[in-house]
């Protein structure tokens, strides 16, 4: 990697968190429409597992725990790794969850799926004890394929992975198609599971006001977010008038 200049970093407010809060404060007519319509929207997309899932599977509610390698490596970079490396560490010494790097960074999942996986690799976070988290972040990353990722959380064996590998010599099928016709897995969980990958690929700015206009901390990236800040500015206009419009229907059914 190349060496940056480096700078610590000022691990900004939770605005996740705030955000979470003012939905908490509407009327509860307001947000059982709300989940209505956002459990309409998981289902529509064959990701209804996500409904069942405890906190601690959640990758993004992930807090990563630097080991004592890490935290020599962030104070004397003796390494001269790439500034996102020191800066997604400083990030974990201050105790953000990955959701608060993603959001806080102006970050992808993706991206801080690979920086994740890398810091694990060489020893600089210690390694997660539940086993999906690992898988995801893998998977997300591009470092897991699909048979991968589900023998590293265990949901098939080391048998039957072979076994389907066996069998996509002989087909032409992709190979989840194969882990589901062998019944080691289900449509849903394939589904779910590709569903997420694409988008994390997105990157999700909740208040693009807060946007750095200077160089941002993650760096070579200000170029690359300009068109996703205007695209962003746009939904975001369409998703205030769907807001309002669903107001009016509930205010019809008053």
């Amino acid at each position: 990697m190349l060496k940056s200049a480096y700078r610590r970093v000022d691990l900004k407010k939770n605005i996740f968190n705030e955000f979470l809060c003012k939905v908490e404060d509407f009327p509860l007519w307001i947000k059982q429409i709300i989940c209505l319509k956002l459990s309409e929207d998981i289902k529509a997309h064959v990701c209804e597992k996500f409904l069942k899932e405890k906190s601690d599977d959640i990758f993004s509610l992930y807090i990563p725990i630097l080991t004592f390698k890490g935290s020599e490596e962030l104070k004397k970079r003796d390494c001269g790794l790439d500034l996102n490396i020191y800066n997604f560490l400083d990030y974990c010494e201050n105790g953000a969850s990955i959701l608060e790097i993603s959001l806080n960074a102006f970050l992808s999942m993706e991206e801080v799926a690979k920086y994740f996986i890398f810091c694990l690799e060489q020893g600089y976070i210690q390694k997660p004890d539940n086993i999906e988290i690992e898988a995801m972040a893998g998977f997300i990353a591009g470092k897991f394929r699909t048979g991968e990722y589900f023998e590293k959380k265990g949901s098939i064996t080391g048998e039957q992975l072979e076994k389907a590998v066996d069998a996509s010599s002989k087909s032409q099928k992709k190979f989840a198609e194969i882990l589901v016709d062998l019944g080691f897995i289900t449509q849903e969980d394939v589904s779910a599971m590709l569903t997420f990958k694409e988008e994390s690929k997105k990157r999700f700015v909740l208040d693009y006001n807060a946007v750095p206009k200077g160089k941002n901390e993650f760096c070579d990236k200000e170029e690359m977010y300009k068109k996703e800040i205007a695209d962003l500015k746009e939904e975001n206009e369409k998703l205030k008038k769907k807001i309002l419009q669903l107001l009016e229907i509930v205010k019809n059914y008053d």
